[in-house]
């Protein structure tokens, strides 16, 4: 049989939804193209936290999932289960047609409507990048103006951060290598910025970010982060609209690497 999965591998477009997936079968390709997005999951097992705290009926209440209930163990800290929801939630929202819908502040509308559709003249964002801005705009506007169904998924969230790392709330964005995270980052410091200068009593939104990389080499390369630097991202890559643009002069950015902490 010919290896049709390794003659044309990529199936959709990267500024599109995805449409369609190649079929696997315990880790290999079948040659069968399925009619849908993959779904996010894990091939190696998670463990659990060494913590364990007293979950089991917010856990198993998901009447807000339209998949099984997640009653055992082994289901519970299944993290591709929370990716895949939120996949969904968003993806709902993403496509109410009316803005007035989409429960957001008139600016975050206003970026959105820039990332989604502006003709951009340089490089456009890819729908990966798009999407990891909405998620990180839909639970920190959208989800707790969402009613029970909101309240619910952020209450799942709390519960994981809590067993992983009690009184540290993360959200992690992950995007496959070349995917374009520093363009990401610049987007959420647009959105946060610009929403923190008109909003200031706000508790969503702020202007001062802390960066930490790896290593002075990567630390170099986000410099692009600051409004000021010749090749900043927010002008070179249209990632604002341009009456927005001078609101970043007046965001606190500090790159630093892991190392800065640690030296004596």
């Amino acid at each position: 049989m010919s290896e049709l999965f390794f003659e044309k591998p990529i199936l959709n477009s990267p500024y599109e939804y995805p449409q369609k997936h190649w079929e696997l079968f315990e880790g290999q390709p079948t040659n069968q193209i399925i009619s849908d997005r993959r779904s996010a999951e894990f091939v190696t097992p998670i463990p659990k936290p060494k913590k364990r705290r007293k979950t089991k009926d917010v856990l198993n209440d998901q009447s807000i999932f339209d998949q099984e209930n997640i009653s055992t163990d082994s289901q519970q800290y299944d993290l591709s289960f929370y990716i895949n929801t939120i996949r969904d939630q968003v993806k709902q929202w993403r496509e109410l047609p009316k803005v007035e819908d989409w429960k957001v502040t008139p600016e975050t509308a206003r970026l959105l409507e820039h990332w989604r559709d502006y003709n951009f003249q340089a490089i456009k964002p890819f729908f990966c990048q798009v999407e990891a801005i909405e998620t990180a705009i839909y639970l920190a506007e959208v989800a707790p103006n969402s009613g029970k169904t909101g309240k619910k998924l952020l209450d799942q969230l709390k519960i994981v951060n809590e067993n992983a790392n009690p009184e540290i709330f993360r959200i992690a964005l992950k995007l496959a290598t070349g995917a374009g995270k520093t363009t990401v980052m610049a987007m959420l410091i647009a959105w946060q910025t610009v929403n923190a200068l008109r909003y200031p009593a706000s508790t969503k939104y702020t202007r001062g970010f802390l960066i930490i990389t790896p290593g002075i080499t990567i630390k170099d390369r986000l410099r692009v982060l600051q409004p000021n630097d010749p090749d900043s991202y927010y002008a070179s890559r249209e990632l604002l609209p341009s009456d927005m643009l001078q609101d970043l002069g007046k965001a606190k950015i500090v790159i630093t690497n892991y190392h800065a902490f640690t030296a004596n």
